[in-house]
C-alpha cells in the first residue's frame, strides 16, 4: 500500500506544480533566514543556535544560557517557533527537487527517488523533536530534566544526517540528468 501510494509520485504532483511549490518554500526559508535567523545570530555572545543544539549536556546549555542571559534566550525561543514553519521550507523543496530529477533518469534510480524523497520530511520530523525540547530548555531553565540536551542534540544530529544523504542523492542524480543530456 505505502510503495502504490509512492508509485503515484511517477506523475503526480506534475514538474510545474513541483517547481512552483520548491519556490514557495524556498521564499518562506529565505523570508524567516533574513528576518528572523540572521538577526538571532549575532545575539549570541558567541554561542550560535548551532551551539545551542548540539550542547549535548544539561552543563553545556547551562553555561550558553549564561552567556545569553533572559533577553536572548527569550529571543531565541522565538527563533524555535519560526523554525516550525522554516521546517517546511526545506523539506518541501529537497522533496521536489529530488523528485522532479529522479523523474527525468531510468526507472532504478526513479525508485531509490521515492524513498530518498522522504529523506526530507524525516528530517522534519526530527526537527520537530529537537524544537520542542529546545523549547523545553528554554522555558523551563534551569530546572529542565538533564536528558532533554541529549534528545535535542541526538534528534539535530539525525535531522542533518537526513538532510545531508537526501542533498547528497539530489547532487548526484543532477549530475547523472546532466551527463545524460550531453550523451544525447
Amino acid at each position: 500500500m505505502f510503495l502504490e501510494k509512492l508509485e503515484k509520485l511517477i506523475k503526480y504532483p506534475s514538474d510545474l506544480i513541483l517547481l512552483i511549490i520548491a519556490a514557495i518554500a524556498i521564499v518562506i526559508l529565505l523570508t524567516i533566514n533574513i528576518l528572523v535567523f540572521e538577526p538571532l545570530a549575532y545575539l549570541g555572545y558567541g554561542y550560535g543556535i548551532l551551539d545551542f543544539e548540539f550542547a549535548w549536556t544539561k552543563e553545556q546549555i547551562l553555561i550558553i544560557f549564561g552567556v545569553w542571559g533572559d533577553d536572548v534566550m527569550i529571543l531565541q525561543a522565538v527563533g524555535v517557533y519560526w523554525d516550525f514553519l522554516y521546517i517546511v521550507g526545506y523539506t518541501v523543496p529537497l522533496f521536489a527537487l529530488i523528485l522532479l530529477v529522479s523523474r527525468k533518469l531510468n526507472e532504478r534510480i526513479l525508485n531509490i527517488g521515492f524513498y530518498m524523497s522522504l529523506t526530507p520530511f524525516i528530517a522534519g520530523i526530527f526537527d520537530i523533536i529537537e524544537n520542542i525540547n529546545l523549547l523545553i530548555m528554554l522555558n523551563e531553565a534551569p530546572a529542565f530534566a538533564s536528558f532533554v540536551p541529549l534528545i535535542a542534540s541526538l534528534s539535530a544530529t539525525i535531522k542533518f544526517a537526513f538532510l545531508i544523504v537526501g542533498a547528497i542523492f539530489f547532487l548526484v542524480t543532477l549530475v547523472l540528468l546532466v551527463l545524460n543530456k550531453i550523451k544525447k
